[in-house]
């Protein structure tokens, strides 16, 4: 491990891993949640489909580690409306640590833990990734020597979105800023210390099949499930700022609006089946959606009535939302390295198209389509 202690002290400062306040996972000895030999084998696991323009990016990034224990890849890829499959195979050809898994289903949750099953016997430690992740040449060394060093059962850190068109860059602000999708530590950033939940995430395998993995009911939200199931089963989730992961934002408003509609859809069900995961950060959008729609009801009636008043009324909270949307996004606009012109103008419609479509999707709910619509 002398590799990865290295590794912690090249932690940027501001950073840094505490292990005497995180303890052991309650409920666990110590011992048995340390590596004394060489450092585990890592099996990193991803699901894709309809990744053909990140995948090479994507992949190579995870072969370009400076990991000193054995690594390998194992893709789960669904069905696909472009070369996803062609070019995952030509890179399993050209790399023999690269392994493809069929996932006929497309599922999230079903394909990881086919891929995990497709581990080796002397993977410790699951690591995943997605198709439109990067990850800088050391991460798997500091998410390991994290999990030796913290006693965590999951480690994780930020989610780091960056773009190249007009759209993703301006979506790539708003995923990085409260007004967004929220101050969770993975997006906005924080000190490093236990956490609720963590962005992909590094795993002890042995923690993950104790609780049977990935839902595969659950098609969003899987990843947040899995830490809660992992938490209850008295295990510690870390989260280390140190560990960044590159991340592309969908390109246009529309993909962002049909993610963020699933999102929402899935994060109902999730609430549905335990209402204690309830909180305002995820109540709020459809709250949101809500106000808005009784806002228009009010302003329609009031008119219809002749009452400027009730039509005043109505107005004060969809004015008081595009206020506050557009400060937040001076705000995040202005923050360094700051948004150029085109992407500052277009910040707003992101955020709100985030905002209505995550809460739509989650006053909608669950319908017979999205049930059976598996896409990644």
């Amino acid at each position: 491990m002398e590799k990865l202690d290295r590794t912690l002290d090249r932690a940027p400062a501001g950073a840094p891993l505490d292990p005497a306040s995180a303890g052991p996972a309650p409920g666990d000895a110590t011992s048995a949640l340390r590596w004394t030999d060489a450092p585990p084998g890592v099996a990193v696991v991803a699901c894709v489909r309809d990744e053909e323009a990140y995948l090479g990016e994507a992949v190579a990034s995870v072969l370009a580690q400076d990991y000193a224990g054995p690594l390998r890849l194992v893709l789960a890829v669904g069905p696909s409306h472009d070369a996803t499959a062609q070019v995952a195979a030509a890179l399993a050809a050209a790399d023999p640590r690269v392994l493809v898994v069929d996932n006929p289903t497309g599922s999230r949750s079903i394909g990881l833990n086919l891929a995990t099953a497709q581990a080796g016997d002397g993977d410790q430690v699951l690591l995943r990734v997605d198709g439109h992740t990067v990850l800088p040449a050391d991460y798997v060394t500091r998410a390991v020597a994290a999990l030796e060093h913290t006693g965590a059962v999951g480690v994780g850190g930020l989610m780091h979105p960056v773009g190249t068109t007009t759209v993703q860059r301006a979506a790539a602000r708003a995923m990085s800023h409260p007004a967004g999708i929220g101050a969770a530590s993975f997006h906005v950033g924080g000190e490093a210390g236990p956490s609720e939940t963590v962005y992909l995430g590094a795993f002890r395998r042995s923690a993950v099949e104790a609780v049977g993995g990935y839902d595969p009911s659950l098609v969003r939200a899987e990843d947040w499930e899995l830490c809660l199931r992992l938490r209850r089963a008295g295990g510690l989730l870390w989260f280390d700022p140190a560990l960044q992961v590159t991340y592309r934002p969908r390109r246009t408003l529309r993909a962002v609006a049909k993610q963020f509609w699933r999102t929402g859809m899935w994060r109902r069900e999730v609430i549905r089946r335990d209402p204690s995961t309830a909180s305002a950060r995820y109540l709020a959008p459809p709250a949101l959606v809500l106000g808005l729609a009784a806002s228009v009801l009010l302003v329609a009636g009031g008119a219809l009535a002749g009452l400027p008043v009730v039509v005043l009324l109505g107005g004060v909270l969809p004015a008081a939302y595009v206020a506050g949307v557009l400060a937040a996004c001076a705000h995040a606009a202005g923050r360094r390295p700051r948004l150029g012109v085109r992407e500052a103008v277009v910040l707003p419609a992101v955020v709100v198209t985030m905002h209505l479509a995550w809460g739509a999707g989650f006053v909608r709910g669950l319908t017979e389509r999205a049930m059976a619509d598996h896409r990644a």
